[in-house]
Parts: structure tokens; sequence; C-alpha cells
């Protein structure tokens, strides 16, 4: 039985406002992630991650998205929703999601890339209370060296960042970032070459990211993924392994003791 102290710290934590939420937590009421009502199916996307290499090490293409539309101001890979078109000759789910993938790229950034190349090491699906929902196939490929045109519609400006680089600049409040794209550039961020990151990527098998939300004891939001000790009943402050992005007011940190 929880003691009188303890349950009144608990409704204190419950009582918080939002400004003990992070400005790119994209999730939804924790309540609604936890209760199991029904909701609107996540919009099947895809997404390409190219890198090259610079001077200082592999770097990915960023693009910075119009404040305008969903995901506004932030910085993402070339991406968006699978369309009618990208069923086009694709014989099965991840066919589609390649073309769809590639024909955002060209749409995006001008880039003409081949979607057999991609490299699938991803699939994110946010918790239904998430208010813009997407099913995101996550790929990877080298960059073709073509000069990056982006379409000055849904895309603004571009940049190659060091995936390092993008993680400090995130921290420093430069720039926004959604937590699988700040997940993906944490699990970059070390390697010395693009060649050495793409092996990687392509050595293990694709990782499926069904997130469940939930909420410290302390206040703070957590993304949790299949292996934490707290995911199945959604309990952040379950002890055991971690995997999983505590979503501090200040910045993210990724705990992670069961997957690469």
């Amino acid at each position: 039985m929880m003691a009188a102290a303890d349950l009144q710290e608990e409704e204190r934590w419950r009582a918080m406002d939002s400004d003990r939420k992070h400005r790119n937590d994209i999730y939804g009421s924790v309540d609604a992630a936890g209760d199991g009502r029904a909701s609107r199916p996540a919009v099947p996307a895809a997404t390409v991650v190219l890198l090259r290499d610079g001077a200082n090490g592999p770097e990915v293409l960023m693009l910075r998205r119009n404040s305008k539309i969903a995901f506004g101001g932030m910085w993402v890979f070339p991406g968006g929703r699978i369309d009618a078109e990208d069923h086009a000759g694709a014989e099965g789910d991840e066919a589609v999601a390649r073309n769809a993938a590639a024909r955002e790229a060209r749409e995006e950034a001008g880039l003409a890339l081949a979607p057999t190349a991609f490299v699938w090491f991803a699939h994110w699906t946010p918790p239904p209370s998430t208010p813009v929902r997407f099913a995101t196939w996550f790929f990877a490929a080298p960059a073709s060296g073509d000069p990056v045109r982006v379409d000055d519609g849904e895309i603004k400006a571009h940049q190659w960042l060091r995936p390092g680089d993008a993680l400090a600049r995130h921290h420093d409040g430069q720039i926004d970032l959604a937590p699988p794209t700040w997940v993906t550039l944490h699990q970059l961020r070390e390697f010395a070459s693009s060649d050495a990151a793409l092996a990687w990527l392509r050595n293990r098998p694709p990782r499926r990211y069904q997130t469940r939300l939930a909420k410290r004891r302390d206040g703070v939001r957590v993304a949790l993924w299949e292996g934490d000790a707290g995911y199945a009943g959604a309990d952040a402050d379950r002890p055991g392994p971690r995997h999983r992005l505590v979503m501090l007011s200040d910045g993210f940190v990724f705990e992670n003791d069961v997957a690469t």
C-alpha cells in the first residue's frame, strides 16, 4: 500500500502542468496512451537518412520543415507519407516504403536515389495519443553527391551535419528534433565514416519501435520501447533493464542496456 506521504507526492506530480514537457515531446496525453482507447491508425510513411563523409567525419542531410505544416520548424530527414503512386511496381510493404522514401527525397531535396540500394534499419510507431501520428519506415543510404535543392514549400532549408553536432545544437535549443530523429542521430554519432555507419545498420536486424508513453514519479515523461522493464505496464519507475528516451524539459537522455 502506498504511504500517505507517497500518495501526496504522486498527486503533486500528476498536478504539474506542461512546463516540465520538452518542447520536442511530440506525444500526447500519458493517460490516453495507456488506457487502451481506440484511435485512428497511424498513417504509413517513410524516410531516408543520407550519409556522406565530411572533413571531420560522417554527416547526415537534415531538412528544416516549414513552420506552418505538421512538425513545423523541425529538422528532419527527407521523407513523408506513403502515397498511392508509391505502390506502382512494388511487391510488399517494404518495397512501397522504399519508393516513398526515394520520391520524398526527390521532391523535398531534388535528389534522384535508387530505392533498392536503401538499408532498412528501423520502423517507428508512436503511441495512440500522438496528435499527428505516422508509422514510419527508416532507411539509410550513401549520399549521391548531387547538389541538394529544397522545394521551398514543405522544406525551407538544409544542412549537412555531423550527428553529434546536431545533438549538441538540439541540447542548446538551436534546432528542434522529434524523438525518432534524435535517437537515430544518437545511434550514428560515434562512427568514423559513413561506410562504417551503413555497415553497422546493414548487419543488424531492423529495429521496431512501438512507443509507449509513461511518466516517472518526478513528472518527467518517458518514451518506452520493448525490452525496457517498464514497457509492458507503461511503468516508468519499474526497476530493471532500460530501453527508453527520458524527455527532460532541458534535453533528451537515451537509456539503453538491452539493444545495440
